[in-house]
């Protein structure tokens, strides 16, 4: 006698179960050998290419490596943008995860051809002896990396170089002089000034390479600097901070890419009501007091859409946005005001121009 259909497929829907069962079974008893093999191939892949330059297609690439404040931001570091001129890398500002950021990107901090800073305040900073070391011992460097900035830089330089010659004597002793150089540890100094009828330098000049230093206003900070940069026929301009400048929208003329801090006063007007309501007066003040050196969203949607800027880019982010129903609060109406492609920043952002082109990609770094 026939059994029943039913019968037969409920046998093999249990046979099946326990089939898979046993696979979980097995899975979790093997679990640490497959997470170890697994973690062997992403080092494969994070560890394999020693040029990662290489694979970059000739332009301006522009990488967020840091796009928040002093703010704890679980999206967003301390402030660090990389850029990569055709095959050479630069970084401006090392807040603080500058170093840890370049790696989760897959770039070479060994590669660093040099530092610029826009000015002093610790957020901007705070990073630099980490990048610093991670240098130095990826580059095998017998070359300190040579650091830009306005005035104040010797001084700012020789404290991270002085706190830093303990661990450099160490590592030197551990790993011998061919894998940690004594004399390629720490940075190099190259202060650089700004006229006062202009109030713009040319910190580098070649024929396919131009990198600008341009005063911006953040006082009572000073001096404090922006930086415009040119490869090829491919353009961006980092404002640094600032509140709403003739000279960011001076520099921005007709570029690819705005790279512009921004803060939201409505939001942080909640942060400084909350810092009040518990009695913390020092932060309530701190608060308001930052108003009054920074751009809005909207303030620098203007300058991007004046300039005829090609794409425009928050960084510096102030308050933090924990979730992405605070953006439309925190650019307000900067969309409608600034017509082209605009992105609130995000560690990890990627923006490549490729040269002969007036193509912008937006993505993260792969």
């Amino acid at each position: 006698m026939q059994r029943p259909a039913k019968v037969l497929v409920g046998k093999g829907a249990l046979l099946l179960l326990l089939f898979l069962l046993l696979l979980l079974a097995a899975a979790w008893w093997q679990r640490a050998a497959i997470t170890v093999a697994l973690m062997a191939r992403q080092v494969t892949a994070m560890t394999a290419v020693a040029d990662p330059l290489a694979a970059l297609q000739d332009g301006l690439h522009v990488g967020l490596c840091g796009a928040g404040s002093p703010f704890p931001d679980d999206q967003r570091s301390g402030p660090c943008t990389a850029v990569v001129a055709g095959r050479r890398l630069f970084i401006f500002d090392a807040g603080s995860g500058a170093g840890r950021n370049i790696a989760r990107m897959r770039l070479n901090a060994g590669q660093i051809e040099a530092l610029f800073f826009t000015h002093y305040h610790s957020d901007h900073i705070d990073g630099l002896g980490e990048l610093m070391l991670q240098r130095w011992i990826q580059r095998t460097s017998r070359q300190p990396l040579p650091v830009y900035g306005p005035a104040g830089l010797e001084q700012v330089l020789q404290g991270f170089n002085d706190a830093y010659t303990l661990d450099q004597g160490y590592r030197s002793a551990h790993h011998g002089a061919a894998v940690a150089p004594p004399d390629g540890f720490g940075g190099t100094a190259r202060p650089f000034a700004l006229p006062a009828d202009t109030g713009r330098t040319v910190v580098l000049a070649e024929p396919d390479l131009e990198i600008v230093a341009f005063a911006v206003d953040h006082g009572p900070i000073h001096p404090a600097v922006g930086y415009r940069i040119r490869y090829k026929d491919r353009s961006v301009v980092i404002s640094g901070d600032t509140k709403k400048s003739a000279a960011v929208a001076r520099e921005a003329q007709g570029v690819d890419l705005l790279v512009h801090e921004a803060l939201s006063p409505q939001l942080l007007a909640l942060l400084e009501q909350g810092f009040s309501q518990a009695g913390r007066s020092k932060l309530a003040q701190i608060m308001h007091d930052v108003l009054n050196y920074h751009t809005t969203p909207e303030e620098a949607a203007a300058i991007a859409q004046a300039a005829g800027v090609k794409a425009l880019v928050f960084n510096h982010i102030v308050p933090p946005l924990p979730s992405a129903g605070l953006e439309p609060a925190f650019l307000q109406r900067a969309g409608q005001i600034y017509t082209g492609p605009l992105r609130i920043g995000a560690d990890g952002d990627w923006f490549t121009l490729p040269a002969g082109s007036q193509g912008i990609e937006m993505g993260k770094r792969p």
